[in-house]
């Protein structure tokens, strides 16, 4: 909503509002303008890098992905996927960032026809963040759940309880060629509907004692409900949590749940108040969230490796399967995660760069991080992969039934597997803790970069006033995600999750590659990193830059149109009109990319000139404005009446070294 009002506002303002001579400005000064702030230090800026690229997916999609792709042999596409695409996305976006020390809208005064690439990247992180921070309520849910029962055992470990239903089991026993015909009789029964089996007994004047393996096994096998068995966390996460048991599908999400409402608030909560003085207070909570998780990680995996059957896990997870390396949908897994996870595109990392210093070394910095990042993702691999070999050894299962991805790892596979340890609680609680640090320090970038780059386009008007910025944006994204905490808002969030950072996420990065790369131009960008660290990128970045990358995300686009398959929750698709509303999640962001492009092309009066540069595109600070950027070159460009203006700065002015108290403009 506030974006919306902000590209209302900037269309009627350079469109219609004003008449051409005092429309368009020479440049502006404001001696009221408040500065934008800055990291204390580098170190703050480097962990949020980290933070925000280690997140969730590295902890319930990675290892997944890795175990369904071969293993071990998923680090070859996975890594090769890093050094086409996600690395270069990366360093430029830190590069362009920190170049400018501007926000994803107003940066682009490096291209104005572009424009609308920071308009569709903060719609596409408005859009996460709101499901993004459904998923923390979820942990910080488990989390005080697990606090209250610290001193008994968790209430997801049995059946029996009254959010539990007929088809509960803690043990999934199968039938083998050891056991008695009593005990194999006893195994089929036990998923078997007794009222169904009485009536078919009946049917045939046959008495419960009457009953063989051989009857239950083959002449009963309508009563069974082996489909419908489900473990004590499935229920209890299903039916109690989230009350999904009430709803009727994605048309009848049911009434709010009240303590999801309460978690979810008090999660925005904690964003406000770790944003509200922007990267100052944010920048001091980024040294727990960002860094307490490897802690956790670390206890979690000496805890899996000491239970009984972690082998099994680890050998599922690392062996490598190289024929699997034929399968393109291997690639495509590889080329989505490391794309995801590193997270260009959204306007966080130019967001988190632009507070950086002029000369700061992010070349090193977004090396680091990538490093770091796929490290964390094979390390949370071992974490979780050790504790299914426990959960598979338990309960008799392979363990490819046991793995699952996303909300069904963290919770209810993992939780099951916790549940059968020795003082779950506090395994619980060590667990859901990690998954909250790291699902708040994305959190952190993501609704940021929202901010900054409405604070920058407007800073007379909002930079001001960060804080009540910082409270409206949390406030309206929380009322979005209310219909995500109602009875089936599990469908919305699967949903939102499917589309909305999805293909519109990939075209934008795209656009962003060619527009730096082949528009704004690789030659002049090279020349900015050059006044920034002092050398220009090579022949590497050059080429993923221009080339590489930009193929890399078309074939991606195309692979996933190809391998597309409707929105779904478990065994739930989603109705026609759903899908279609998660297709106008996709559009929305495109939307105003384009149409802010047809604006920009209106307003600069052709493509020539909405491609170039604007007068005031360069370092933010005097004394890194050097070599073209200086004002020996400074060139002041302008349209409208041809008689001479006269523009009372009301401040001093310097050029050619020469103070000035105003300038005349002359067309």
């Amino acid at each position: 909503m506030l974006i919306l009002f902000g590209f209302l506002y900037s269309t009627i303002y350079w469109c219609f509002g004003f008449p051409t001579r005092y429309r368009v400005l020479i440049f502006s000064f404001s001696q009221n303008e408040v500065a934008r702030g800055a990291w204390s230090n580098k170190v703050e800026f480097f962990l949020s890098c980290v933070g925000y690229a280690v997140g969730l997916g590295n902890v319930w999609r990675f290892p997944y992905l890795c175990y369904r792709n071969g293993g071990g042999a998923f680090l070859i596409p996975y890594i090769i996927s890093l050094a086409l695409v996600g690395l270069p996305a990366f360093f430029m976006e830190l590069a362009f960032g920190q170049f400018a020390s501007l926000g994803p809208i107003t940066i682009w005064r490096a291209c104005p026809l572009f424009k609308g690439i920071g308009f569709a990247s903060i719609i596409i992180s408005a859009l996460v963040a709101i499901s993004y921070n459904v998923v923390i309520a979820y942990a910080m849910y488990f989390l005080l759940v697990s606090l209250v029962n610290m001193d008994s055992n968790v209430p997801w470990a049995t059946c029996g309880n009254k959010w539990n239903t007929m088809y509960c089991r803690t043990e999934t026993l199968k039938v083998t060629s050891n056991m008695n015909e009593s005990e194999k009789i006893n195994i089929t029964l036990g998923t078997m509907n007794k009222t169904c089996v009485e009536k078919e007994l009946t049917s045939w004047g046959m008495e419960w004692d009457d009953l063989t393996y051989n009857i239950t096994s083959t002449n009963l096998t309508a009563c069974s409900f082996t489909d419908k068995i489900r473990t004590p966390s499935d229920e209890y996460f299903s039916n109690f949590v989230l009350g999904l048991d009430q709803a009727d599908g994605i048309g009848g999400i049911g009434d709010l749940s009240p303590k999801l409402v309460a978690v979810l608030l008090f999660a925005w909560l904690v964003i406000f108040f770790s944003l509200k003085k922007g990267v100052k207070s944010s920048g001091k909570v980024i040294y727990f969230t960002a860094t307490f998780p490897y802690i956790v990680l670390i206890i979690l995996l000496v805890r899996g490796v000491t239970l009984e059957g972690y082998q099994k896990g680890l050998e599922f997870y690392l062996i490598p399967k190289f024929d699997k390396l034929t399968d393109p949908r291997v690639w495509t897994d590889a080329a989505s995660q490391i794309f995801y996870s590193l997270g260009p595109a959204f306007g966080s990392l130019i967001t988190m760069s632009s507070y950086n210093p002029f000369n700061n070394n992010c070349y090193r910095d977004s090396i680091l991080v990538a490093i770091i990042n796929c490290g964390t993702s094979v390390f949370a691999g071992l974490a979780i992969f050790s504790v299914l070999g426990f959960m598979s050894e338990v309960t008799n299962r392979p363990v490819q039934e046991v793995a699952a991805d996303g909300p069904g790892l963290v919770f209810i596979a993992y939780p099951e597997a916790i549940a059968r340890m020795p003082y779950p609680p506090i395994w619980a609680f060590l667990f859901f803790f990690m998954l909250i640090l790291l699902g708040l320090s994305s959190m952190f970038a993501m609704v940021e970069a929202i901010i900054s780059a409405l604070a920058d386009e407007y800073p007379r008007y909002l930079r001001k006033h960060k804080s009540i910025l910082t409270f409206v944006v949390c406030l309206v994204l929380f009322v979005a995600g209310l219909a995500l905490v109602t009875q089936g808002g599990i469908y919305v969030l699967t949903l939102m999750d499917a589309y909305s950072g999805s293909y519109s996420l990939l075209f934008v990065c795209f656009c962003e590659l060619i527009a730096i790369s082949w528009v704004y131009g690789w030659r002049r960008f090279s020349e900015d990193i050059e006044l920034m660290l002092g050398f220009k990128p090579n022949y590497y970045w050059i080429g993923t830059w221009t080339v590489l990358a930009p193929v890399f995300i078309v074939a991606i686009l195309i692979a996933s149109a190809v391998r597309f398959s409707p929105s779904h929750y478990e065994d739930h698709t989603f109705e026609q009109w759903a899908q279609n509303c998660g297709w106008g999640l996709v559009a929305l962001p495109l939307f105003f990319l384009f149409a802010t492009a047809a604006i920009q092309l209106i307003r600069y009066r052709g493509f020539k000139n909405a491609t170039r540069p604007e007068h005031n595109w360069g370092p933010a600070l005097e004394e890194n404005k050097t070599g073209k950027y200086g004002h020996d070159n400074m060139v002041f460009e302008a349209e409208g009446e041809k008689d001479g203006i006269k523009m009372e700065t009301g401040i001093e002015v310097k050029k050619n070294g020469v103070s000035h108290d105003s300038i005349t403009v002359h067309f």
